[in-house]
Parts: C-alpha cells; sequence; structure tokens
C-alpha cells in the first residue's frame, strides 16, 4: 500500500493526537476531540494487544511518512543494534534525511521536507542527496542549494531558521542556510506520540 494521500486532519481526529501532518496545529487541535464520522462518530478504542500495537505503529508510519516496509527495515535494524531497542528506533526515524531537514526549519511538515529533498533542494556534506530515506550521522552538514534559495518557497527563511526551536541534536546557520547533526538524538528532543515498545512488539511477533 502507498503512502496516505487523504484528508490529514481526519486522521489526526482518528488517533486523538496531532500528527504533525499539518502546519496549523491550532486548527488541527480544535477538532481532535471529534472522531471522523458522520457527526463525529465515537472513536473506538483499540481492547486487544494486537489492535493497540496496529495503532501505534500505524501512528508512527504516518508521522514520519513511512510505508511499512520501511517501518519494518528500521525496526529490524533498531532490534539488531546494543542497547535500547525503542530509544534505537527513535533515532533512527529522526535521522532520515527528510526529518532533519523538516527539524531544522526548513520545511514546516515532514511531507513537505521529503518533496524538498526528492526533488534535490539540498546537498549532505557537499554532495548531492535527494534520497529521504538516507539516514545522516553525527558530523554531517546539510546546506540548502543557492539556486533553490531564490525560490518563493525559501521566502523569509531566514528569519524562519533564526527562530526555530531546535532540538538539541542540530545546529542552524541561519545566514548560510546550512545545519549540522552534533550528536545522536537525546530522549528530550523526542515526540512522544506513539509508543515505540509497542512497535517493535508488534514486528517481533510477524
Amino acid at each position: 500500500m502507498g503512502r496516505y494521500t487523504g484528508p490529514k486532519n481526519k486522521l489526526a481526529r482518528r488517533y486523538g493526537v496531532d500528527l504533525g501532518l499539518k502546519q496549523n496545529s491550532s486548527k488541527v487541535a480544535r477538532r481532535l476531540t471529534q472522531a471522523p464520522g458522520v457527526h463525529g462518530a465515537k472513536r473506538r478504542p483499540a481492547s486487544s494487544s494486537f489492535g493497540k500495537q496496529l495503532v501505534e505503529k500505524q501512528k508512527a508510519k504516518f508521522v514520519y511518512g513511512l510505508r511499512d516496509t520501511q517501518l519494518r527495515r528500521l525496526v529490524n535494524l533498531a532490534t539488531g543494534m546494543s542497547g535500547d531497542s525503542g530509544m534505537n528506533l527513535m533515532q533512527l526515524l529522526e535521522k532520515r534525511m527528510d526529518n532533519l531537514v523538516y527539524r531544522l526549519g526548513f520545511a514546516g511538515t515532514r511531507a513537505q521536507a521529503r518533496q524538498m529533498v526528492t526533488h534535490n533542494m539540498f546537498t549532505l556534506n557537499g554532495k548531492k542527496m535527494n534520497i529521504a530515506s538516507h539516514l545522516v550521522s553525527v558530523g554531517d552538514v546539510v546546506a540548502l542549494k543557492p539556486t533553490k534559495a531564490k525560490s518563493k518557497l525559501f521566502d523569509g527563511l531566514e528569519e524562519r531558521l533564526q527562530a526555530k526551536n531546535l532540538p538539541s541534536w542540530v545546529s542552524v546557520d541561519p545566514s548560510a542556510k546550512t545545519g549540522k547533526v552534533l550528536n545522536e538524538p537525546a530522549q528530550a528532543d523526542l515526540e512522544h506520540i506513539f509508543d515505540v515498545t509497542q512497535i517493535i512488539e508488534f514486528y517481533s511477533t510477524r
């Protein structure tokens, strides 16, 4: 199955949480308590362990814009690494190229960041990088191409980058329109929208 292309607010209402799919978070928040459907049908919470795991897995897919095979691959990587598998998975998700562009403030949503990356608007360590799923490393530098900076899409970018509240694992140079990976994403930097433990359990039995 391909990526979801339907109404973004409908997804947020389905799960009762802002999945970061729209730039106007206040508008999303106004209807989070109203489930999608005719007259705001009641949201039915998952009751079985499988159902709960499936819900958390779906949340992660929608937040990061992944297909099931992509998420499964990252889970397999995370469980094969030393340390806590859940934290490993979150770090892998955060270190995707498209997510880095989003975290730095170049894009308003991860979907927009993914489009920017695939349209070859950025370099990584001075080289072409148009693979949204590429995993960045500590010390990597991402830069907006000078030719792309003239696009209306990036009007006022320097001011937006200056105002961006960055996680501790990255830094940005607004004037140069570059960002750098300083260290591995820390627990305090993570958004707790879904339960990674449930996701690990979902794939461990399938």
